[in-house]
């Protein structure tokens, strides 16, 4: 077919569920078609829906395929393309690479330099190799002493999309209770109860030192550069109006419902995981995204370390009665999008790119449901 279409699907429009068809011309949506389809020939979704591509803006998915296990490092060719297919397979056409800088662990990922990765990233993005279409994410640790040493290789970098700070301080923002924080480096990082006594104690010192020469190094870099710019685990009215007044667009998993419609206030954006949506609340403790969703303070997710959990989550945010299937479909494709800077993408609507997933809704036991993607497109090049 010289002309992909796709007929009988229930298209999920911004504002609306139809039954409809769509054609693409060029890898862009060129005709959007409500009612039975009349076309002989095209993919025939057969009543499931036909939704606009996912955007993932914070994932830290790559980062687990290339550290798997503690101190464990992959090989970043077959790290990249397993991440890029799992994040396919949930239906993601558009990611942000997360990957994080600043960390005076030299057995980190964080604390290593990035410049093998990059190279292998732009290396398969040329050679056609990705399904996915790949943009970076850098998180700074703003308090670790090689921060900005380890942001060199993305300066100037095309692919460098989005910047956000973090501060992972115990005892403050994410790691406000120190014994959620304790469960954490102790079991993800793999750090024994001595080691993390002892990032503890000197964890102030780093923050009084480096914080602020390096937050005003980075706000500053995204400024002269045009990159969009995210705060991270905001708690307080204080931080938000920092990360407002440094020219911030987008606050990164506030930890309280304050900071949440602080950040409205201001006109950033809020942007929750999936999974806390999934679980039903934050692993650390922290405000639940569906609240924040209830109260009209939700406009992003993230899957932030499960892919799937975006599909998954928007779902349950209508199975919940919270959001319309629309709006909850634009947390993940629209609102993202648009946050940075991707104008061509992220609805069902003539003139813009062709990406689309299929999905359907499966009935299973108990009066549950899960929605599965089936097929996915990237500028009507099926991928998936």
């Amino acid at each position: 077919m010289s002309t992909p279409i796709f007929k009988n699907a229930q298209l999920v429009l911004p504002h609306e569920v139809v039954l409809g068809s769509v054609s693409v011309a060029d890898g862009l949506i060129s005709s959007v078609d409500q009612g039975p389809a009349t076309h002989a020939e095209g993919w025939d979704l057969q009543g499931d829906y036909l939704m606009p591509g996912f955007v993932e803006m914070h994932t830290d998915n790559f980062e687990r395929h290339l550290m798997p296990r503690p101190k464990v490092q992959w090989a970043e060719m077959p790290a990249l393309l397993a991440h890029d297919a799992e994040v396919a397979a949930a239906g993601i056409t558009t990611v942000f690479d997360a990957l994080g800088v600043g960390d005076a662990d030299p057995d980190s990922l964080r604390g290593s330099a990035w410049t093998e990765v990059i190279d292998t990233l732009d290396t398969c993005a040329r050679e056609g190799l990705l399904r996915a279409d790949h943009h970076l994410h850098v998180r700074c640790e703003l308090p670790a002493p090689n921060t900005i040493d380890l942001f060199a290789p993305f300066h100037d970098h095309p692919r460098l999309s989005l910047i956000s700070l973090m501060d992972h301080t115990p005892g403050q923002r994410q790691w406000e209770n120190i014994d959620v924080a304790r469960v954490y480096y102790t079991g993800k990082k793999g750090w024994s109860n001595e080691k993390f006594e002892r990032q503890v104690a000197i964890a102030a010192d780093l923050q009084a030192r480096y914080a602020g020469p390096h937050r005003a190094y980075f706000v500053n870099y995204c400024q002269t550069h045009l990159i969009a710019l995210a705060s991270h685990d905001d708690t307080t009215v204080a931080h938000v109006q920092q990360a407002h007044a440094e020219g911030a667009s987008m606050s990164e998993f506030p930890t309280t419902l304050l900071a949440a419609q602080t950040a409205h206030e201001h006109g950033l954006l809020n942007v929750m995981g999936g999974p806390n949506v999934v679980r039903g609340g934050s692993h650390s403790g922290n405000v639940a995204a569906a609240d924040l969703a209830r109260h009209g303070l939700l406009d992003i997710l993230s899957s932030d370390y499960v892919p799937g959990s975006l599909l998954s989550a928007a779902m349950r945010l209508v199975d919940d009665g919270i959001l319309s299937l629309p709006q909850a479909i634009a947390t993940v494709t629209h609102h993202p999008a648009q946050a940075t800077g991707l104008k061509d993408r992220g609805q069902i609507a003539v003139g813009l790119r062709a990406d689309l997933i299929q999905v359907r809704v499966v009935n299973l036991p108990h009066g549950k449901r899960h929605a599965v993607v089936r097929a996915v497109w990237r500028e009507g090049q099926r991928v998936l």
